[in-house]
């Protein structure tokens, strides 16, 4: 019998209980040098240039060490929530740099930070004009009339929602973490939303601010996101490159934009109320969005700890979509460690390649 009565692995003694405080005792006193030596942090480790912009939102093409081998150039359309370089984080957590490296040619979107005269931006906005625009300049510079899409968490609805508006543009279509039917029962961000009287919640904030977006999505996980990460940190805190690691992802996490209000009304009505991609009545611009114009190769990856797109919101996609190449890649893992775990910078990339290689000939 040890102290309060425990057995096993969890055992706690007098002298673990003392070795603990000896080893939490020695972080800490760690950590003053540490953070002493602790540099500025920054997200975005792949070299990029301007290709194109309209307004706040640019088009940005990756340069990696090598000359794209691809022929086909693989745009990537991320959520407006958060910036788009959690897929190039750091030199060894970079999707992009894996996708890079096997010879993609990789561009992404970045939506910029929406102000007050972004405040009546709609979908169609976002879908027709910023998404159809970037696509309408790489088929204008590679001379060919279909570029392949990659479509991340809410880049991928709206990634959907541009190749079945535009099916002749889009060769492939890859959508990751995604989500597609918004009712499911395990789904709690959707079901938070369900009763919001978003007409009252839009017209009273305008742009919804960053900072209330990022409580709603701390709440989902309360204990981890408020107190066990921020515990977890002092073990590290003898680690100058851990420590710089942690506060990258806080810097990204919490250098969110606010939301265009309109857009976020027509997003939240149309998706997450009325299930639009399942039960039809989504509208882009007053044209209808039928998922069965979706023709095109489909790949859909989602991750199998998702609390965010948890996979039974994603994985209906494949009996909605017209097309008969459609796949599925199941990733362990969660809705962040999809982009900066060390098995998704070995799987992920590859994946996504071999896809797109086999559709290329």
């Amino acid at each position: 019998m040890t102290a309060y009565g425990f057995d096993g692995p969890l055992a706690m003694t007098p002298e673990s209980l003392a070795n603990e405080a000896m080893t939490t005792q020695g972080k800490l006193r760690a950590a003053l040098d540490t953070l002493h030596r602790v540099e500025d942090v920054h997200y975005g480790a792949t070299a990029r240039e301007e290709v194109w912009r309209d307004g706040k939102v640019v088009l940005y093409r990756f340069r990696g060490a090598r000359a794209p081998t691809a022929k086909v150039p693989l745009l990537i359309s991320y959520a407006l929530v958060n910036r788009p370089y959690m897929v190039d984080l750091q030199a060894d957590k970079s999707i992009v740099k894996g996708l890079l490296e096997r010879g993609e040619d990789v561009y992404v979107i970045d939506w910029g930070y929406p102000d007050r005269s972004d405040r009546y931006l709609e979908l169609e906005d976002y879908i027709q004009r910023f998404i159809g625009g970037a696509v309408d300049h790489l088929r204008r510079e590679y001379r060919m009339d279909a570029v392949n899409l990659l479509g991340i968490c809410q880049g991928g609805a709206f990634a959907l929602c541009f190749a079945a508006l535009n099916p002749r543009k889009v060769r492939n279509l890859i959508t990751m973490v995604t989500p597609v039917d918004f009712h499911t029962d395990d789904n709690m961000l959707a079901n938070w939303t369900r009763g919001l009287d978003i007409d009252l919640f839009v017209d009273t904030l305008g742009n919804v601010p960053a900072d209330l977006m990022n409580m709603c999505y701390l709440t989902l996980k309360p204990w981890r996101l408020f107190v066990q990460k921020y515990v977890g940190l002092v073990d590290i805190l003898d680690d100058k490159q851990a420590v710089e690691d942690f506060l990258r992802m806080e810097k990204w996490i919490f250098d969110s934009p606010d939301q265009a209000g309109e857009a976020f009304r027509q997003f939240i009505k149309q998706f997450y109320q009325a299930n639009g991609f399942v039960n039809g009545g989504i509208d882009i611009g007053g044209r209808p969005v039928d998922l069965l114009h979706v023709d095109m190769p489909v790949l859909n990856i989602y991750a199998e700890q998702d609390h965010l797109v948890p996979p039974s919101a994603s994985k209906p996609l494949g009996g909605l979509v017209g097309t008969d190449d459609y796949s599925e890649l199941s990733f362990r893992g969660g809705h962040i460690g999809i982009y900066v775990s060390s098995r998704a910078q070995r799987e992920v990339p590859q994946a996504i390649h071999d896809w797109l290689a086999q559709r290329s000939r």
